[in-house]
């Protein structure tokens, strides 16, 4: 992101926590990730990012994982450390830009992705897959859920077609499966259309 967007990112996301959640902030893993986990498909060291308030990121430490989770609002991520000390887990988490994700130094095996890649513009989203394709090793795996441009209306954020995401991955990545699937929110009981996404590094 350029210097004149980031602080004015920080601050949007940092405000969607104080008061009432986001309407993305369910207070439990969305049950696209939970039949996910449930099926054995989170493996090795687990990177969450965007990770919120950590739901994800505690799902995969309950199953025994490694797990970093990253977010740009420091709010988020103080309120997942707070659940990750009364839930007695072990998690790491960072105020961290994942467009930068080269700087955490690291590899991971799986990446959970819930919300985060439809907030890019294009110039975003690419910078994002190329540092993503820096962390992840080959035969490693990017799950993500992703706002679906099946969704009627225009509220809420980007809408993304299929196509968009096909084209994000072309270079150095496997696209296993695009399927159709809904994101729970708070404001609306039948949730919003979305994309589940998997994706391995060849």
């Amino acid at each position: 992101m350029t210097d004149d967007r980031v602080p004015h990112s920080i601050a949007t996301f940092n405000e969607s926590y104080v008061g009432a959640p986001p309407p993305w902030d369910i207070g439990r893993p969305q049950p696209a990730f939970a039949r996910l986990a449930q099926a054995g498909g989170l493996v090795g060291r687990v990177l969450d990012v965007g990770c919120g308030t950590g739901e994800h990121a505690l799902l995969a430490a309950s199953l025994g994982h490694e797990v970093l989770g990253v977010d740009i609002a420091s709010r988020a991520v103080g309120l997942a450390e707070e659940k990750a000390t009364a839930r007695h887990m072990q998690v790491t988490f960072l105020v961290f830009d994942a467009l930068r994700l080269p700087e955490l130094g690291g590899q991971f095996d799986t990446v959970l992705d819930c919300g985060l890649f439809h907030v890019f513009d294009d110039q975003d989203r690419e910078q994002f897959v190329d540092g993503l394709a820096k962390v992840v090793p080959p035969g490693g795996r990017y799950h993500m859920l992703c706002f679906s441009d099946r969704q009627p209306g225009s509220w809420g954020p980007r809408r993304i077609s299929e196509a968009e995401i096909r084209a994000s991955f072309l270079q150095g990545w496997t696209i296993e499966s695009v399927d159709p699937t809904v994101i729970d929110i708070t404001i609306d009981p039948a949730g919003a259309q979305a994309w589940q996404v998997l994706v391995s590094r060849t």
